[in-house]
């Protein structure tokens, strides 16, 4: 069973250096600030401690547990997708509307009980709630995305979100290559494993306690003070007004304008572009997770578990996902030119990974692709952040991210049920594999024949200008086209 990791969706919603006097609550020097950030990324780092995670599947399908690979992949694995999606929105809103704190509190507790429930539990239906209780913490992810937030002024949002992002990859990073050491070199047994997972859950619970209940949230709970509404967020201008009266505007009618203003922007080529790209081959991509390690048992049946290298495979991949995402943010080029080639090229290369994770038989070529696999898709999820948030004002960047994970957990729960679940096709993890490899080709077909249209309409729109200018050089004026920013030089959006 593959580790549960999310990547996490940072709005850089940057204010304007225009010369204006900022809030009084950014200039005062006040160092209380950095504490919170501090502890909420140790918060976010022990959270992802959990050594056992990465050895759940051979936990399942070995002695202890005695489970057939048809119960564990037709049967237990698909609540995962079906309580992630039953749970999403809910807890989306609750994470708002109560303050982050009661949902982390949430998330933790169904982390025990996941843990208590793969210790002391038996029978498929415990697994089954096992899965129920991981699409919780799964959901339940974004109070700590968000949370950061409502520590830090804006002009802070970027450098502390990439802290926190930071602090939960080191904690994975961590946590798999604690899990491999313990298994290869200390020869623990899975069962163990799972007990020292449950004392660190256990752990982060208490630290949940001593977080601080924010005043203010994103949405529902808008700062009052007239020094925190200095300059009005897109939830005031909707509401007709300032933040100070407009708790009412907003429950009855921010979010219905909200979703109007999503739907005009869906015309923006580029946003519509990488919103796609999010919902499907999100939902490709988490079906592999999900599979993946029922693939490895697979093709390396081992009852010594000093030779499951699972951790150290989610080690490697987590480090590399996190050096791609870093370049990312150096890659300049005209993306309203090449963004369709260059996701079609990547989603080539993934289709071609599965490919071979399904057809080799040699286990360390299987891990290497993995491991490549998670690796492509961590080097666009920056780049499609950057091209959907930069005309988006917060709000509305987190309703949009919002939307297309949603949308990508109902496409991921559809092909969850006609091919993976007992009641649809039931298939095994190999024709299962064979099927994601089909779908990541037709995405990379539609993206590459959808790269040469723009490659042709840009040919076409270039002609006429160069032959006029062949003809009358000095008489036509040349438009100079505005120059199109990299992720690491943005530094604001539309307000």
């Amino acid at each position: 069973m593959a580790p549960r990791i999310m990547p996490l969706s940072c709005c850089r919603a940057m204010p304007k250096n225009d010369g204006t006097k900022k809030p009084a609550s950014e200039m005062v020097p006040d160092q209380r600030w950095k504490l919170q950030v501090f502890y909420l990324c140790f918060y976010g780092f022990m959270t992802q401690i959990r050594p056992g995670e990465s050895f759940i599947t051979p936990y399942l399908l070995g002695a202890n547990k005695n489970f057939t690979k048809a119960e564990v992949t037709n049967v237990i694995t698909p609540v995962l997708s079906y309580s992630y999606m039953a749970v999403l929105v809910p807890i989306f809103l609750l994470t708002d509307y109560l303050r982050y704190k009661p949902v982390l509190v949430l998330q933790n507790l169904s982390h025990i009980s996941i843990w208590l429930l793969l210790v002391l539990g038996t029978s498929v239906l415990a697994m089954q709630l096992m899965e129920f209780f991981y699409g919780i913490t799964m959901a339940a992810r974004i109070a700590y995305s968000s949370y950061i937030f409502s520590l830090v002024t804006p002009s802070r949002y970027q450098r502390m979100a990439s802290y926190s992002r930071s602090a939960v990859l080191l904690g994975v990073f961590i946590s798999s290559v604690l899990g491999q050491l313990c298994v290869t070199s200390g020869g623990v047994s899975f069962l163990t494993l799972n007990y020292i997972s449950l004392g660190f859950v256990s752990f982060s619970l208490i630290l949940t306690l001593f977080l601080e209940r924010p005043r203010r949230s994103l949405f529902f709970n808008r700062p009052g003070k007239a020094s925190d509404a200095a300059v009005p967020t897109e939830l005031d201008r909707m509401a007709g007004g300032h933040s100070g009266g407009g708790t009412r505007g907003w429950r009855d009618m921010v979010l219905c304008r909200m979703l109007q203003e999503l739907g005009a922007l869906a015309r923006q080529p580029q946003l519509r572009l990488w919103s796609l790209w999010w919902v499907f081959n999100s939902a490709g991509y988490y079906l592999m997770l999900y599979y993946a390690h029922i693939l490895w048992n697979e093709i390396s049946h081992t009852t010594d578990n000093r030779h499951v290298y699972n951790g150290g495979t989610d080690a490697a991949s987590t480090l590399l996902g996190a050096v791609s995402s870093i370049a990312a943010g150096y890659v300049k080029i005209r993306w309203m030119l090449w963004s369709e080639f260059v996701i079609g090229v990547v989603t080539a290369f993934q289709a071609a990974l599965l490919l071979l994770m399904n057809s080799t038989t040699n286990i360390w070529l299987c891990y290497a692709a993995y491991i490549l696999f998670r690796g492509s898709h961590q080097f666009l999820v920056p780049i499609a952040i950057f091209q959907i948030a930069t005309s988006l004002s917060k709000e509305l960047c987190a309703l949009v991210f919002g939307v297309n994970t949603f949308f990508a957990t109902v496409l991921k729960t559809i092909i969850t049920i006609i091919v993976a679940d007992k009641r649809g096709l039931g298939l095994s993890v190999h024709p299962q594999f064979y099927v994601y490899f089909g779908y990541f080709t037709l995405l990379a077909v539609v993206y590459l024949l959808a790269a040469i249209r723009v490659g042709v309409q840009h040919s076409h729109r270039r002609q006429p200008v160069e032959l006029a200018l062949d003809k009358e050089p000095c008489q036509l004026p040349v438009e100079i086209p505005a120059q199109e920013k990299s992720p690491e030089e943005v530094g604001t959006v539309r307000a």
